[in-house]
């Protein structure tokens, strides 16, 4: 017990925890601070070597398995007490991993980072061929699955999602005519919002059967099946040109000796005055590592880039970087939305699956939550063409088409 105690000495300052051991046995870390929720957890034997040894699985798989639970508070309350005491900008190196965890989870990283063809439908329908149910439990009616746009913190949901098409539509400034190609396109939601705010034809492509599936379906509800259209195809394999690309939440999947054969392929289905809207999660410091239990049981290839990785795949293929933005906590507040909701429809949701993937789901959210609040994930959306001339030599055409696609809706 001697472990668990030095490292909960050191790792919470702020707030209180209160850790109640096998034997039952109790006692408390940190001082009452008001910004944050007391928590009280319970360890079974064995729970605390686990924890120490490799913190981030140990306590996501102790959690799973209820070898660790919460007696008060819920599991964002532990997440956000033990983060916001070490925040990414206040890092203290002695609350890392261990040298052998993080070599050892280098190791497993690199192993997946190769994301051939073959792999990334696998790797894809792992995740995103999920019971359509459960996304519908926790997701927009729109089924918007990556980072929201919070003009106001105090938005909804739906708003903010609504707000986010428009924030990255008014950025391709697409004219009447145009083609647009949707790499990584979900459930059609921004394909669908595309036509029917600029008329132009979008083709959207995805590797997951489930959302193609609901795609099309909405798309011939809604009567534009002959505009909007939907393909399972991997983008290396695609032909044709377009005038616009979109791709949102799609690239951390792509694995970063592939970010060159990406950047290379959606130059060649740009046409010359094609423009290019990349949305993706980010590091705001450098190079990294997926980290086990993302790696295990959420995301398996998956790997959030750092913006200095993104550059060398980019870089000499002639392209204009023509807009970066970054949107630091807006993540974080989607992901807050997305985990009450899931923890609002606790008894669907196990009824659909069972408890223990209830609390590696709600694990997942939360460890995502404190990721953008106190840790160093950003959202970067990157523009792109390959002409200095397609796009107006100021930003203000983008504040002017979003206020124009917002108008009505707030």
């Amino acid at each position: 017990m001697a472990l668990i105690d030095r490292f909960l000495d050191r790792a919470v300052k702020r707030g209180e925890l209160t850790l109640i051991r096998p034997d039952g046995s109790t006692r408390t870390f940190g001082s009452p601070d008001p910004a944050l929720k007391p928590v009280t957890m319970r360890l079974s034997k064995g729970a605390e070597g686990r924890i120490v040894r490799d913190p981030a699985l140990g306590a996501a798989e102790t959690y799973m398995d209820g070898s660790l639970n919460l007696e008060h508070g819920h599991i964002l309350d532990l997440l956000n007490l033990v983060t916001a005491n070490n925040a990414w900008e206040k890092s203290d190196a002695a609350l890392s991993p261990s040298k052998l965890s993080l070599a050892a989870g280098k190791v497993a990283h690199l192993l997946g980072r190769y994301n051939m063809a073959r792999k990334s439908k696998q790797n894809v329908a792992h995740h995103y061929d999920l019971s359509a149910r459960l996304y519908d439990l926790f997701l927009d009616a729109d089924r918007q699955y990556s980072c929201a746009y919070y003009t106001d913190p105090g938005n909804s949901l739906e708003q903010a999602q609504a707000d986010k098409k428009a924030h990255i539509v008014a950025k391709l400034a697409i004219q009447p005519g145009m083609r647009v190609l949707d790499i990584g396109c979900g459930w059609g939601g921004m394909a669908l919002y595309i036509h029917a705010k600029t008329g132009a034809e979008v083709l959207g492509i995805t590797l997951s059967e489930e959302q193609l599936k609901i795609a099309q379906e909405r798309a011939e509800a809604a009567g534009v099946a002959d505009k909007v259209k939907f393909e399972l195809i991997d983008y290396r394999a695609l032909q044709g040109q377009f005038d616009r690309i979109v791709s949102v939440g799609m690239f951390e999947h792509v694995g970063t000796p592939q970010y060159r054969t990406f950047f290379t392929k959606c130059r060649e289905l740009m046409t010359p005055e094609g423009v290019m809207l990349l949305h993706t999660i980010g590091r705001a410091g450098g190079p990294g590592y997926t980290d086990a239990f993302t790696l295990k049981y959420i995301f398996p290839g998956g790997y959030i880039p750092a913006l200095s990785e993104i550059a060398q795949g980019y870089e000499g293929l002639r392209y204009f970087l023509t807009d970066v933005e970054v949107l630091r906590m807006h993540y974080g507040h989607t992901l807050k939305a997305w985990y009450d909701r899931t923890v609002a429809a606790h008894d669907a949701i196990v009824a659909l699956y069972d408890e223990r993937f209830f609390r590696m789901w709600t694990y997942y959210l939360a460890g995502s939550y404190v990721s953008f609040m106190n840790g160093g994930l950003v959202n970067y959306q990157l523009q792109f063409s390959r002409s200095r001339t397609a796009l107006p030599l100021t930003r203000d055409y983008m504040a002017e088409a979003e206020a124009k696609l917002t108008a009505g809706s707030q």
